[in-house]
């Protein structure tokens, strides 16, 4: 049963992020054998999906909701460029306050409720203690831009990517989690550009194809895929503006700490075609398990194991694990009998 969001927890300092059973049973294991291949690995996202999983509605709201909510606004308030919307964007992001609010409101009515009346709607997130009322494509009417004033309000970082000339440019969004990268730096390219530093993928012809069907996806068919790296301490913000906080991180591992200080990051990808504005709301909700909580489950352990010992050195390189991977290795073989 889902868990309701009451307790505040950090994700600096002090680290007082942690996982309830429930939420490592439900955590999105990306790792579906025991080689790591890379592919394109996008899947529709059909709803409902199943009960209580993180594929069970569009949004998902779990019990880290008000933490990671109070994080973004730390995030805004120290860096308020992380969140941006060039002026062709604005219909796209109305689009994303229309998707967002309603389905939060069906899927979640004990915490959101939403209420139109032709232009006039009411929005009320009791979690957050926001209620207002605003005429919808107004946004003089809400208390901040479109963009940021949902951004506030749902879990993971969101992109709209303007769809024009057979590309899509990341024209909006409002990224404060990224695994290493930057919203201000990668606003206005196309989607070979933004995705210029992964390797081998090119290669593989996966941009390609994956754009081509990112193109095709049509309204209410959203699709989703998982995407994944590690990282040391339960830290959201790991992105090139906050480099000198969190750079040193990786020399403070020893092999008896590296279980509780290396955490699985996971990606759920998902990206949904706007219907006014034809842009592609793309979210990347981030779950974090550190390595003792994923391998209370023996398979899960297991599996972690032979794949983090069969990564490719390019990607050991790319997901920046150098300093440390031998000794997570090392430390994950405790939980495979044939290593």
């Amino acid at each position: 049963m889902r868990i309701a969001p009451t307790k505040l927890e950090t994700f600096r300092d002090d680290f007082s992020y942690t996982n309830s059973d429930f939420a490592i049973e439900r955590f999105p294991f990306p790792f579906p054998q025991d080689d790591y291949m890379y592919s394109v690995n996008i899947e529709p996202h059909t709803l409902p999906g199943p009960v209580d999983s993180v594929y069970e509605h569009l949004i998902d709201v779990d019990e880290h909701y008000l933490s990671e909510m109070r994080e973004r606004s730390l995030v805004l308030e120290e860096m308020p460029k992380r969140c941006l919307a060039m002026p062709h964007m604005e219909l796209a992001c109305w689009d994303m306050i229309d998707r967002c609010m309603t389905t939060m409101a069906e899927d979640y009515p004990e915490w959101f409720s939403l209420t139109k009346n032709g232009d006039q709607w009411h929005w009320h997130n009791k979690l957050l203690k926001i209620e207002d009322t605003f005429t919808f494509g107004d946004s003089s009417t809400l208390p901040m831009p479109p963009m940021e004033y949902m951004g506030r309000q749902v879990q993971g970082d969101f992109a709209l990517l303007d769809q024009r000339d057979g590309d899509l440019f990341m024209d909006a969004g409002v990224v404060t989690c990224p695994a290493d990268w930057s919203i201000a730096f990668d606003a206005g390219m196309g989607f070979k550009e933004w995705h210029g530093p992964v390797p081998m993928a090119n290669e593989m012809g996966i941009f390609d194809r994956a754009l081509k069907y990112l193109c095709a996806i049509p309204v209410n068919r959203p699709v989703r895929r998982l995407n994944w790296t590690l990282t040391v301490n339960a830290r959201m913000d790991t992105s090139p503006e906050t480099y000198s906080k969190w750079g040193s991180d990786r020399t403070t591992l020893t092999p008896e700490n590296i279980g509780k200080k290396i955490y699985l990051r996971v990606e759920l990808q998902m990206m949904d075609r706007m219907p006014r504005s034809n842009a592609l709301m793309m979210s990347i909700r981030t779950y974090l398990a550190s390595m003792e909580d994923l391998c209370s489950n023996p398979e899960w352990a297991r599996r972690l194991h032979r794949v983090m010992k069969g990564l490719p050195q390019p990607l050991v390189e790319y997901k920046g694990l150098t300093r440390y991977h031998p000794m997570l290795v090392e430390w994950l073989s405790q939980f495979d009998p044939v290593n």
